[in-house]
């Protein structure tokens, strides 16, 4: 399967894309996994949003990628990173992952990354080289820990 990718700030979002972002997120992260929270959080607004597409021009996967001092004070951040149901065990995961990582370190410089990973996704994220700070804490009734990916060397 061949994916295509658009990263663009909020401000360039069209109205469709940002309509299918939210579509996607809350299809997940609000109806799957049963959580309600506020999806639309101020941080939107200051990242740049990682669109993967599939051939038939599906979103399938979606992060938004978050300069430093957003999220973090010091670090570049990577969030809502989701993939749709229809595409789960086909490796598009790890690709939206790897591409997140790349791209948010080419819009905003080689910094140290950190996250807040849902806790039964730590191996996933172990993979890429995040490490766990150990610090774990309840988002929205779900457990969550913060990891680190360190700059590249």
């Amino acid at each position: 399967m061949k994916f295509s990718y658009t990263c663009l700030p909020f401000a360039s979002l069209r109205v469709v894309e940002l309509y299918e972002i939210m579509q996607l997120r809350q299809t997940v992260f609000v109806v799957e996994q049963n959580c309600p929270y506020l999806d639309p959080d101020g941080v939107d607004y200051h990242a740049w949003h990682l669109m993967v597409r599939d051939e038939m021009g599906h979103l399938v996967a979606y992060s938004r990628l978050i300069p430093e001092g957003v999220s973090y004070p010091a670090y570049l951040s990577i969030g809502r990173v989701v993939s749709a149901p229809m595409v789960r065990g086909q490796g598009v995961g790890r690709i939206l992952m790897k591409k997140s990582v790349e791209m948010v370190r080419h819009l905003f410089g080689n910094q140290d990354i950190k996250i807040g990973a849902q806790s039964y996704l730590l191996a996933f994220y172990e993979s890429f080289g995040f490490e766990s700070t150990g610090e774990s804490y309840l988002e929205d009734g779900i457990p969550h820990t913060k990891m680190i990916q360190k700059a590249q060397q």
